[in-house]
């Protein structure tokens, strides 16, 4: 039985799945035994500072080459004022969706918050999108305002636009940050009272619709409680990543990705940390946030991790104690890498913007060579035949999980795809062993089979990217009228290295010298690069459509 929602508008309760297509969820855990009631902007800020830690920093910015701190008071300050305005001025109430659209910055931040605190729905958006996937978004989540930095309004204008394909009549307002006109939600906000009564949510009240990223079709949102948002700052952070206030978090997923929302966000305020937002990230510049904030915490992609390992020289990375992988399989070359420049050994790990956040992985002493790792605890992980039968230890299925968070989709019959029998099914083939460590193969669509043999595709990725001459690869399968399928590399090479027969011959060579040789790339393609979403992950999609 769910709790009496705060929403006045109850678009978002009134679109859940019905509860007989939820997953199970498993919440007879001490560490997500929470209130009825519960405001998670309100659990994220005022808890630091009722405990006396007002002054402590909570965001770091980068303001013309200078570190500069915004206290946790501050923030709060900030983020009711701000919250002021959404309610004063723009006549927001609780429920209503509000699309945010804007980099990693403080003012970010602050608009997230603001509109959590406020009983509204947050729908963030990643910066690249155009006027036509904002189009399909906000009709979707039918919302009607959205705050938006400065600099990203020209997508959204379109939207706004009578006269424009991408019009939303549905959108009535918008609000811009990062800017100092007099009607910028900044400029508004400096002459609001310092003090904002959260809404009194439901703890199972609605308040991020996350839409997922690098898929084709018509998008899916994602819909997590208040609860589910503190939840993933007390499952995978408490057990693995074990943070503490003297921690200083960076990277580079967008807070508009669950990925980053957690790590660059609400994981450093639930234990009074700060975080360093910098937009506009290259694996050169976040060495230089590691060296000047003294950062002790990083969440990227394998892709940056590879590209910083040869760079880490260059740099006083000693503040660095702890990094996060994830958003796409991470190579055992590239693990191997980032530690012998570091010394670190890499927190891999499996998530998803359907669960929100990571809910495979391991540290330290835990971590098993090419494992994942296992389940978070509060999840448990199985692998799954076609008919949702456990598989042995060693045989490869599909990854089912259950856990105190969950998938339920807005309003969509995919809903009954992704949950099936009371578990989670993210689409991932992996096996597990007898301890249960998760061994990650693919995504369940992109196994390759040829001539009767599963192949996975990220195990010949991994393998290619320990030859010298690679600096990227993606592997898909392909058809072939003899065996199915073959599989067919993109390279791009490193820089002194020519791209030609005699290199594809070497490749090839390398794989069945390294795995079993029916699983080389019969077909290498060389490019310039490899497509990739703002996430950092690869578009096998777009591989698929250049074959």
């Amino acid at each position: 039985m769910m709790e009496p929602s705060a929403h006045v508008d109850t678009f978002a309760r009134d679109n859940l799945p019905p509860q007989d297509q939820w997953p199970v969820f498993l919440l007879d855990n001490p560490d997500v035994a929470y209130p009825p009631r519960l405001n998670c902007a309100t659990e994220l800020l005022e808890r630091t500072i009722e405990a006396g830690h007002p002054d402590r920093p909570a965001i770091w910015s980068d303001v013309d080459g200078k570190p500069r701190a915004t206290t946790y008071g501050e923030l709060l300050s900030m983020v009711n004022r701000s919250a002021h305005v959404l309610v004063d001025e723009m006549g927001l109430r609780p429920g209503n969706r509000v699309l945010l659209r804007g980099p990693n910055t403080l003012q970010m931040a602050v608009a997230t918050l603001a509109a959590l605190k406020a009983g509204l729905v947050i729908v963030p958006t990643m910066p690249l999108l155009r006027a036509k996937e904002l189009k399909q978004i906000i009709e979707k989540a039918q919302v009607s305002a959205a705050l938006c930095d400065a600099r990203l309004t020209t997508e959204l204008e379109r939207c706004t636009n009578p006269q424009d394909e991408s019009y939303c009549a549905r959108l009535k307002q918008t609000r811009r940050f990062h800017d100092d006109s007099a009607d910028s939600l900044e400029t508004l906000a400096v002459n609001k009272p310092e003090h904002f009564t959260a809404c009194d949510t439901a703890a199972d009240d609605v308040c991020l619709i996350a839409f997922t990223s690098g898929t084709t079709g018509a998008p899916k949102g994602c819909m997590h409680f208040h609860r589910d948002m503190i939840a993933m700052c007390d499952l995978f952070p408490r057990h693995v990543l074990k943070p503490s206030a003297s921690d200083i978090f960076c990277g580079t997923p967008p807070l508009a990705f669950t990925f980053g929302l957690g790590g660059l966000l609400c994981f450093p305020l639930r234990v009074g940390a700060s975080t360093v937002l910098v937009e506009k990230l290259t694996p050169q510049t976040l060495l230089d946030v590691v060296e000047r904030f003294h950062a002790t915490v990083m969440f990227t992609a394998p892709t940056f991790y590879r590209q910083m390992a040869p760079l880490v020289a260059q740099h006083d990375v000693s503040s660095l104690k702890k990094t996060v992988s994830a958003g796409e399989a991470l190579p055992d070359s590239t693990r191997s890498l980032w530690r012998e420049a570091t010394g670190i050994d890499m927190i891999d790990g499996i998530g998803g913007t359907e669960l929100i956040h990571i809910f495979v992985s391991s540290q330290g002493a835990e971590i098993r060579p090419h494992a994942i790792g296992r389940a978070v605890p509060g999840y448990v992980v199985q692998a799954v035949d076609d008919d949702m039968q456990p598989v042995p230890p060693g045989t490869i299925g599909k990854l089912a999980v259950r856990g105190p968070t969950g998938c339920r989709y807005l309003a969509d019959e995919r809903q009954l795809r992704f949950v099936r029998d009371g578990w989670n099914l993210p689409g991932d083939s992996v096996y597990l062993d007898a301890d249960g460590y998760v061994f990650y193969q693919a995504r369940a669509d992109d196994m390759i089979v040829s001539a009767g043999y599963n192949i996975s595709g990220p195990e010949v990725e991994s393998v290619l990217m320990q030859h010298e001459a690679v600096a990227e690869c993606g592997v898909i399968g392909v058809p072939d009228e003899t065996r199915g399928q073959i599989v067919r590399a993109f390279v791009v090479v490193n820089p002194g290295y020519t791209a030609d027969d005699k290199l594809v011959a070497q490749l090839q060579d390398f794989v069945k010298n390294n795995v079993a040789p029916y699983k080389y790339p019969r077909v290498i393609t060389f490019v310039g690069a490899l497509p990739r979403t703002e996430t950092g992950k690869l578009k096998r999609f777009e591989l698929r459509m250049m074959t």
